[in-house]
């Protein structure tokens, strides 16, 4: 199969979204260690072991229920078609929302520095975010295995 040139670039985007995410986590996590307070154990259970639990549920309850797989099959279609991670002006919103969320979680970790208490959890939002993008990736390859859509994507 040879797929047009802008599938494989929403394929590609799809890709690097989940990546540049799960990267932009690792540091927030790896700082979360140097900074928060709690011990070894809190920050574990704050940044590790309730997001990872959001990111499974938020990665798995769309692929396994079906009509919610349909409703985010049709969204990953939408936005392929609308042109996302297709254009330099796509990219960009992209990851200017990824380093927003980024900020989000270090100003709430300065928060958490700075008061000592835990609030709201923006690591499992984050996490869940993370799998909500997994998701969708997995439906990309979904969505280019069904003949209709095959038709529209692939050269010639």
């Amino acid at each position: 199969m040879v797929f047009k040139r802008a599938w494989m670039n929403f394929k590609r985007m799809e890709d690097m979204t989940v990546a540049a995410s799960v990267l932009i986590y690792a540091a927030a996590v790896i700082q979360a260690f140097k900074l928060l307070p709690g011990g070894t154990g809190v920050v574990a259970r704050w940044t590790l072991v309730w997001p990872v639990a959001c990111l499974i549920v938020a990665a798995g309850v769309p692929l396994a229920i079906p009509v919610m797989r349909r409703w985010l099959m049709r969204w990953v279609w939408l936005s392929f078609r609308a042109g996302f991670g297709q254009t330099p002006a796509s990219v960009l919103v992209g990851v200017g929302v990824l380093l927003g969320f980024a900020l989000l979680i270090y100003k709430d970790m300065g928060g958490i520095a700075e008061t000592g208490r835990y609030a709201a959890n923006i690591f499992s939002a984050y996490a869940a975010g993370i799998g909500i993008l997994i998701a969708q990736a997995v439906l990309v390859r979904s969505l280019e295995r069904r003949p209709d859509v095959r038709a529209l994507i692939e050269e010639g």
